[in-house]
């Protein structure tokens, strides 16, 4: 990975946890484009948009920051494990974008990322200029999420970097047959951490285990509510063809409530969609630019 392409940044939260970000192209001001900012998945950090935070802000010159939750990547893990949660991690996002001097950005949020966006806007709605919402929406499907549940708490065997990418490989490959073999490498350096050449999963264990309890009788709410919230802002959702998260009936009932969003289903992938691949890259620069123009 090309650390030359991006800065790496160290700030505190609110309750005094030290988080890691980082950013891309120039940085955030009033006179460069407008800010994006990529929330990523329940268990995943900010290396996860590394290849689509490079063409963004290269091809875009979009200012682009990724964020590394508490207790993900390089972010500190938290003693107080009732932390995880949507609504600390809210807070933290707002804790960035002050540290970015951000008062307005676009926001990609992945799966948890997602969620924390139907949070944002009833928090903070005036930092939300739009929102690409990867594969992630008001209804979770159960199903998907217990297949979360079960391969976080799987035992992973993995003990050098190519079994890494096999084992990901034999746990989703079903759902991601648009994958090729680089594909698969390039998950592994990002869900994993290097320790003295041994792939370590690159999250407190303690967020997975938080799942352990959920069956197929867990009640779900809904967030509708929110999602109305951003009716007012250009939206996009992305879907993966496959997923088992996010419905196609869900989407369908989202684009009826927001007349004007744009979505797009990433071919021959799974939850969640890798953004920087052939289709969903563009269809997210579309829609990024037409924001651009418009403004």
């Amino acid at each position: 990975m090309d650390q030359g392409v991006f800065k790496e940044h160290f700030f505190r939260s609110s309750d005094g946890h030290l988080l890691y970000a980082r950013s891309y192209g120039p940085p955030p001001s009033p006179s460069a484009a407008i800010p994006i900012i990529c929330l990523p998945g329940l268990t995943r950090n900010s290396r996860d948009f590394h290849q689509l935070a490079s063409f963004l802000s290269t091809s875009g010159d979009f200012p682009v920051v990724a964020l590394d939750y508490r207790g993900r990547g390089n972010s500190e893990r938290d003693s107080d494990k009732s932390h995880y949660t949507v609504a600390v991690e809210t807070g933290d996002v707002i804790t960035a974008c002050a540290h970015f001097a951000v008062e307005k950005a676009i926001f990609i949020g992945t799966s948890r990322g997602g969620l924390i966006l139907h949070n944002l806007i009833d928090r903070a709605p005036s930092l939300i200029a739009a929102a690409v919402l990867n594969d992630i929406g008001p209804v979770i499907e159960i199903g998907g999420l217990l297949a979360i549940r079960d391969y976080l708490n799987s035992n992973d065997t993995s003990t050098s970097w190519p079994t890494a990418a096999t084992y990901l490989r034999t746990l989703h490959g079903a759902d991601f047959p648009a994958l090729s073999d680089g594909d698969w490498s390039d998950m592994a350096k990002a869900i994993y951490r290097d320790e003295d050449g041994m792939p370590v999963p690159d999250f407190d264990p303690a967020i997975a285990l938080s799942l352990r309890g959920l069956t197929h009788e867990t009640p779900l709410p809904d967030l509708w509510v929110p999602f109305d919230a951003m009716s007012q802002i250009p939206l996009m959702v992305v879907r993966g063809e496959h997923s088992r998260l996010l419905s196609e009936k869900t989407v369908r009932e989202m684009r009826r409530r927001h007349a004007r969003m744009a979505d797009f289903t990433a071919p021959g992938q799974g939850h969640a969609p890798l953004l920087h691949l052939d289709g969903p890259r563009e269809a997210i620069a579309a829609f990024l630019n037409d924001i651009a123009r418009s403004r």
